[in-house]
């Protein structure tokens, strides 16, 4: 029979060992066993010190090795000959990773380029960018067995080179046909088009006729008559104009073409007409005492002659009626009429084509 004591601490044992012990003691085995397959044989007959470096635990890795690219750099870079390139490249990664640069695959020319690493960053630096420093920069960050990498294209660019040999093809009427070759050196990069300039031989100011032309020949017009004409072409591309600009080794003479006018026969037309009243005179009644005016519109050619009558009475010579006549509008005027100039009166227009005539009745009343 067990002792209380003994009895009591069973109780506080548990059935099985938790997962904890279980762990522990397997990679406790595991160790082990590690260990006793590095000693081999040798070991067995005594302890014996293992410098082997598959023992040195390497350190762990807190943050992953990372790079930030910039968005300005994530499409090609262009800077201009001579200009600084210094570029800012955030990193990421711990502890401290390798950072490494190649230009075109290949290391980077140290008289030229300079890098600085730090925690978090790395800087490329060109004091004064060339040409030949365009290319593909590629960025590789290292640590453990990861690594990073950012590509960056670079273009180093200056201004063209001028056009070559270019010459007058042909003048006729008031324009002028060129030609000319594209530039040697286009500064490393594509041409934004050419300038084409003109300027007279009187004044030899220059004038701008076409820009960013992206063709070799051109048709410049609407030169004036009489002058003579020089031309000359500039390239141009992202840094600017060409320094330097080809000028036509001939004048553009623009010569004054003989004109002959030949006149065309026409038909005389004949605008002869009879008299034609095209607004007849109105019937009225007028007061006593009131002066009165009758009116009436005739078309005619040649001109013809007006003649009034009253009751088939000529007026003319009358001073009581006042006749006029202008561009076809013909007006009698009677002076304070009186109950006995009431009638018809008659508007008469005759030349040499015939006559015509119209008629009104004209009533005068006494005031009430």
């Amino acid at each position: 029979m067990l002792s209380p004591s003994l009895s009591s601490n069973k109780e506080n044992l548990p059935l099985e060992p938790s997962m904890e012990a279980v762990t522990a003691l397997e990679e406790a085995s595991c160790s082990q066993r590690q260990v006793d397959s590095a000693a081999g044989p040798a070991d067995a007959e005594g302890p014996q010190e293992v410098d082997s470096p598959s023992l040195q635990l390497r350190p762990s890795i807190e943050e992953h090795p990372k790079i930030w690219l910039p968005r300005a750099l994530r499409q090609t870079y262009i800077r201009k000959v001579g200009d600084t390139v210094n570029l800012l490249i955030p990193i990421q990664g711990k502890p401290k990773p390798q950072t490494t640069w190649t230009h075109n695959g290949s290391a980077l020319d140290s008289s030229r380029v300079s890098v600085r690493n730090g925690e978090q960053d790395s800087i490329l630096f060109i004091r004064e960018a060339q040409r030949a420093d365009s290319g593909c920069y590629q960025l590789c960050v290292q640590l453990g067995g990861l690594q990073a990498t950012a590509i960056i294209n670079i273009l180093v660019i200056e201004k063209p080179g001028p056009p070559q040999s270019i010459k007058l093809v042909d003048v006729w009427g008031s324009s002028a046909t060129l030609e000319w070759t594209p530039p040697q050196d286009t500064g490393n990069t594509a041409l934004l088009g050419y300038t084409v300039q003109k300027a007279d031989r009187k004044s030899g100011l220059w004038f701008t006729v076409l820009e960013r032309y992206h063709r070799t020949s051109c048709v410049v017009s609407d030169l004036i008559v009489g002058n003579s004409y020089a031309f000359r072409v500039f390239a141009e591309n992202q840094c600017g104009f060409s320094e330097t600009a080809p000028v036509t080794a001939d004048l553009a003479y623009i010569q004054k073409a003989a004109t002959v006018y030949k006149t065309k026969g026409f038909a005389q037309r004949d605008l002869s007409e009879a008299p034609r009243f095209t607004q007849p005179l109105v019937d009225c009644t007028t007061i006593t005492g009131y002066d009165t005016q009758l009116f009436c519109c005739v078309r005619a050619s040649p001109r013809p002659k007006i003649i009034w009558l009253k009751n088939k009475m000529d007026l003319q010579g009358n001073p009581k009626y006042r006749a006029l006549s202008h561009l076809g509008i013909c007006s009698l005027e009677i002076r304070k009429p009186s109950p006995f100039d009431g009638g018809i009166y008659t508007c008469k227009a005759i030349n040499a084509l015939g006559e015509a005539s119209v008629d009104c009745r004209v009533d005068v009343k006494a005031p009430h």
